[in-house]
């Protein structure tokens, strides 16, 4: 009722002599507003996610661009969340616990106190987040500062530096190097290494925080234990903060391990570790992620998240819950998921891999993860005829990939947008390929590359 008459009255305003003065008012108070957003998200706008899933939606592409199975979940996973949402318990349907459904923190507790061997506390060392994504959020909204500096090691995935941006504090970038390598085989991501010296440098009294990716996206890089360990020194002699992002902490291939930076010593007291129940269960939908990490640096992200999230999905907090019991008892054994879905996925790498080779291009063989890249630097001009670009800053594998979708129907993500602006340049002559896909897809997608190889030019 007060809308509708004031409405009425602004309208019986407007009608009389005095409409012309009022709307001179009324635009001139609209160019004296300051400025609308804020300053902390000023050159964020740009997201390679919305403008490329845009485009594959558009031209109808074989997509291996977007890190999401395009398979089922196991049916165990599947049945848990079905049963969540219609079975006898209807309060399944309802709130839960804020911090983390209770059967999913404790399992979780036990599950990964068992894997680092220290007993961790379901109440008060993790935290559930609407995926791996919230956490980070939380992660930096409650610990970075203004000023506060925070390492990042490229390749990384995209979300990092607008994040610590977005806090107020201030990224410092390190690229992982290509060492010297034989000419006569495929490149590895274990050939990417951190040069110590170089990350010694980018310590200083003003460093908060370093974040690493291990399996790392796009690269699939495994840290061996050794690497680790140089960081987690200089985090401990630096008293710096280590978040490290192990969502594809399942999927290592070729026999490596994945090694936790929250288990060797001195570093369980600094480190935030952050996982995926989307990642782990083929179900990225699902959007259940977890910190987990000592309760003097949990209860910042707490804060952070009661006061915007507030409360995750409690169904698909169930499923992920039971999918860990499920897992729990066959850590290790040969009918675990956690074992089986990897053997599969390598499968799925090499094939694609095979692919790329025969197309001419170079393939990075990943250790782990969801994604391979692989070097265009060597594409023929009849394999590919790119236009003028009016923008200075649109870098080479940009404009491949843009191609590739609008001609070859292809989606693919460049590499240059895992690193930063003063670094894109140097790496702008790769393209990151999702593997974890049906068989179909990666059929469909074996018949373009096929087509695009010189052979057939």
């Amino acid at each position: 009722m007060f809308r509708r008459s004031a409405v009425t009255l602004t309208q019986g305003y407007l009608g009389s002599k005095h409409s012309t003065n009022l709307t001179r008012n009324l635009n001139k108070k609209v160019n004296m507003l300051k400025q609308i957003h804020a300053r902390r998200i000023e050159g964020l706008d740009k997201n390679i996610w919305v403008e490329f899933t845009k485009m594959a939606t558009e031209y109808k592409t074989v997509n291996l661009g977007q890190g999401f199975p395009d398979f089922s979940p196991p049916d165990f996973a599947k049945e848990a969340f079905v049963k969540a949402i219609a079975g006898e318990n209807f309060m399944l349907n309802q709130y839960t616990r804020a911090f983390g459904h209770p059967p999913l923190v404790n399992i979780l507790a036990q599950f990964f106190g068992k894997l680092q061997g220290r007993k961790i506390d379901p109440l008060t060392n993790v935290l559930v987040t609407v995926g791996a994504y919230e956490a980070l959020f939380c992660i930096f909204q409650a610990l970075i500062d203004e000023g506060d500096e925070v390492i990042i090691i490229e390749p990384y995935f995209d979300c990092y530096e607008p994040m610590v941006k977005m806090a107020g504090g201030h990224p410092v970038f390190v690229p992982l190097r290509l060492k010297p390598v034989k000419a006569d085989r495929l490149l590895s991501s274990g050939d990417w290494e951190l040069n110590p010296a170089e990350l010694t440098s980018k310590f200083t009294k003003r460093t908060k925080a370093i974040i690493i990716n291990t399996p790392n996206n796009p690269l699939g890089k495994v840290y061996r234990q050794e690497e680790l360990q140089v960081i987690a020194d200089l985090c401990i002699q630096h008293d710096v903060l280590c978040f490290s992002d192990e969502v594809y902490e399942w999927l290592v291939y070729d026999g490596n391990q994945h090694v936790r930076i929250a288990s060797l010593p001195g570093m369980w007291e600094r480190t935030i570790t952050v996982g995926s129940g989307g990642k782990s269960f083929s179900a990225t939908g699902w959007k259940v992620g977890w910190a987990i990490g000592p309760d003097h640096l949990l209860k910042h992200l707490r804060n952070i998240h009661q006061n915007s999230v507030y409360h995750c999905p409690t169904a698909a907090q169930e499923a992920v819950a039971q999918g860990f019991m499920t897992e729990f008892e066959r850590l290790g054994r040969a009918d675990s998921y956690f074992t089986q879905l990897p053997q599969q996925l390598q499968g799925k790498r090499d094939r694609l891999t095979r692919a790329l080779c025969a197309s001419g291009l170079k393939p990075i063989v990943p250790e782990g993860g969801y994604f391979l890249i692989a070097d265009i630097a060597n594409l023929s001009k009849s394999q590919i005829d790119l236009p003028d670009s009016d923008d200075q800053d649109d870098a080479f594998d940009y404009r491949v990939v843009k191609w590739l979708i609008k001609n070859k129907g292809l989606s693919t993500i460049p590499v240059s947008s895992f690193y930063s602006y003063e670094h894109k340049k140097d790496f702008d002559n790769y393209l990151r390929f999702c593997f974890v896909k049906e068989d179909s897809t990666l059929t469909a997608a074996e018949k373009i590359l096929k087509e695009w190889s010189p052979k057939r030019v």
